[in-house]
């Protein structure tokens, strides 16, 4: 039967506040480089106050909501269950998902009150990324997100990593795979980022249960997660847990596991300016492929192209016209 949506997600809504900034500036703030850090709202506020705004980018984003953004603007057709307030950046959120044609649970009017999250992403000269997140309202993101129906009638569920750190994000992403199975609906996940699995590994193996469909990591966390010093010991191991994988590889491209075979993806030479959302990018154009009748080979080839073209420009989307030339370059 013909679901109405290809992917599924579920993760944290937050507004990307996306600026550059210099070395000098973490040490003044005394920010850890290259990682995502939880802060309460009135660091958050310092911090975006010293940048002076203005010069920033805003975007709806979140890791899941980047990646089936991405997913949407290459054709497929998605839902993102999410928590935002019903405050300006809220409403702007919402917006912005329909402008790239994602359904979502939420309007306006159905928002609850309270504060949405919002993501300082401060990318560096070297294209590093580091981000400070308060979560605000989607701190609170439970089953109650979860919308049977819409998640009946897809072909993927995706769920995002950084939904662990709380007791019920993690009770939304098991309700969510629990269903998933309950209506034969494929369960991709995503570990997000190397402190998801190193901090909370005992939850995220809760969550991965005795195996997830797909399963989107890079090489730490590959390594992390397995407990395995070299990537190769840590690809058999996680062949126990996930039916199929792709692992990141940075500028050494992917790799991925078809469920038979180890299919090495190459690199797309390119000078990177904003490392943030290669990954879900990766994502989203790897979920688009396989739903939309390519081989693990060559939606890895599709997610391969998308994120060298992102990592080459600033923020973590495509324009919907530079989703369309990745396509029409390898398959034209």
């Amino acid at each position: 039967m013909e679901k109405k949506y290809d992917v599924y997600g579920i993760g944290n809504a937050l507004v990307d506040i996306v600026t550059e900034v210099g070395d000098d500036f973490f040490e003044k703030y005394k920010i850890e480089k290259g990682l995502m850090t939880l802060v309460d709202e009135q660091r958050q506020f310092e911090l975006v106050e010293a940048i002076h705004l203005p010069s920033s980018n805003l975007a709806c984003g979140g890791s899941a909501a980047n990646t089936i953004i991405a997913a949407s603007q290459f054709g497929s057709n998605c839902f993102y269950s999410c928590k935002v307030a019903r405050d300006d950046m809220g409403k702007f959120y919402l917006k912005d998902l329909g402008e790239n044609g994602v359904d979502t649970n939420l309007t306006e009017t159905t928002a609850p009150s309270g504060i949405t999250g919002k993501c300082l992403v401060m990318t560096t000269p070297d294209a590093n990324r580091t981000m400070n997140t308060f979560l605000g309202i989607t701190a609170t993101y439970s089953t109650d997100q979860i919308d049977e129906d819409r998640l009946r009638d897809s072909s993927y569920l995706y769920i995002e990593g950084y939904l662990v750190t709380s007791e019920n994000g993690q009770d939304a992403m098991k309700h969510a795979k629990k269903l998933a199975e309950k209506h034969g609906v494929k369960t991709a996940l995503t570990f997000s980022d190397p402190s998801m699995v190193k901090y909370f590994k005992e939850p995220m193996e809760q969550v991965v249960g005795a195996s997830v469909d797909l399963l989107f990591c890079n090489e730490e966390e590959a390594m992390l997660y397995t407990g395995k010093s070299s990537l190769l010991e840590a690809r058999e191991e996680l062949k126990k847990v996930a039916k199929k994988f792709a692992i990141t590889q940075g500028a050494n491209g992917a790799m991925i596991f078809d469920g038979d075979t180890f299919i090495d993806i190459e690199p797309y030479k390119v000078k990177a300016i904003d490392t943030n959302g290669a990954g879900d990018m990766f994502s989203g154009a790897f979920l688009y492929g396989i739903t939309h009748g390519h081989s693990y080979a060559e939606a890895g080839k599709i997610a391969s192209l998308a994120s060298s073209r992102v990592v080459s420009k600033f923020g973590p989307r495509l324009a919907w016209h530079e989703s369309k030339e990745v396509l029409n370059h390898l398959f034209d």
